[in-house]
C-alpha cells in the first residue's frame, strides 16, 4: 500500500499532476452549481492557481456553469504551500530521512516551520495578502473566484477573517478542506460602519452531494508527521 511507503513515486512534478477523473467530476458538479445561481450571484472573475490540476478545475468550473468571466487568470501566488526537501515524502519517509525537521516542527509550530527549499504558513500568508491587494485593486466590488489548494484557503481565511495562530491551527485541526469545497465571503457593513467581507459558507460540499459526486479530501501528510 502506499502508505507504507517512503516516497510518492510519481513522474510528474506537483505542478503538472492533471485532475483524476474524480476530480473532473466533482469540478463540474460544482460549475453546475453556479451555473443554477442567479446572474448576479456568479462570479465575474476567475482568478486560479498555475498547478495543472487548478487550471482544469477552474477551466471545468466555467464550463459547467456557463460563467460568463472574459478569461482565468493565472496567479502564482496562489500555488500550493512549497515543501521543499518533504515534498513526496510520506509520514515514513519524513520520519526516516529527516527526522531533525520532525523536531524543528515540534519546536517551531506548524504555523512558522519552514522545511529547507519549502515554505511556512507564514510565508504564503505573505505572498497571499499581495495577492489581495492586487483583487482590491483591479476587481474591487467585483465578484471573484479563487481556485487554489488546502493551506491556500486556510491561510486565505487566517488573513481575510484576522485571525492569530491559535485559531486557523484550530480551525485546521477539525477538518480537511474538502476538494473543490467551496469558501464563500460577502461583503457586509460593521457596527463601526465599515464594510468588511464576512464568511457565509466553508468547506461547502452540497454541490457535489446533490448530484451523487463522491466527496474526497487530501490530508496534509507532512503535517500528520511532525504532530
Amino acid at each position: 500500500m502506499a502508505s507504507d511507503l517512503a516516497r510518492i513515486d510519481i513522474a510528474l512534478r506537483d505542478v503538472d499532476v492533471p485532475l483524476s477523473s474524480l476530480g473532473r467530476e466533482q469540478a463540474r458538479s460544482v460549475g453546475g452549481w453556479f451555473g443554477s445561481l442567479a446572474e448576479d450571484e456568479r462570479p465575474e472573475h476567475v482568478l486560479s492557481s498555475p498547478y495543472v490540476r487548478a487550471r482544469q478545475t477552474a477551466e471545468l468550473l466555467v464550463e459547467g456553469g456557463a460563467l460568463a468571466v472574459p478569461e482565468i487568470v493565472t496567479d502564482e501566488r496562489l500555488r500550493e504551500k512549497e515543501f521543499g526537501v518533504l515534498d513526496r515524502l510520506t509520514t515514513r519517509g519524513i520520519l526516516e530521512s529527516y527526522p531533525e525537521q520532525v523536531e524543528f516542527r515540534r519546536i517551531l509550530g506548524k504555523f512558522y516551520h519552514r522545511p529547507p527549499g519549502g515554505e511556512s504558513w507564514c510565508d504564503v500568508i505573505l505572498r497571499l495578502r499581495a495577492m489581495l491587494d492586487t483583487i482590491g485593486l483591479h476587481y474591487g466590488g467585483r465578484r471573484v473566484l479563487i481556485v487554489g489548494h488546502q493551506v491556500v484557503v486556510l491561510c486565505l481565511r487566517y488573513v481575510i477573517e484576522r485571525l492569530d495562530e491559535a485559531e486557523i491551527l484550530e480551525i485546521d485541526r477539525r477538518t480537511d478542506v474538502a476538494n473543490c469545497a467551496i469558501t464563500e465571503y460577502r461583503l457586509a457593513p460593521t457596527d463601526a460602519g465599515e464594510a468588511r467581507l464576512r464568511l457565509e459558507r466553508y468547506n461547502f460540499v452540497a454541490p457535489m452531494e446533490r448530484r451523487g459526486t463522491l466527496v474526497t479530501a487530501e490530508p496534509d501528510a507532512k503535517s500528520a508527521a511532525t504532530g
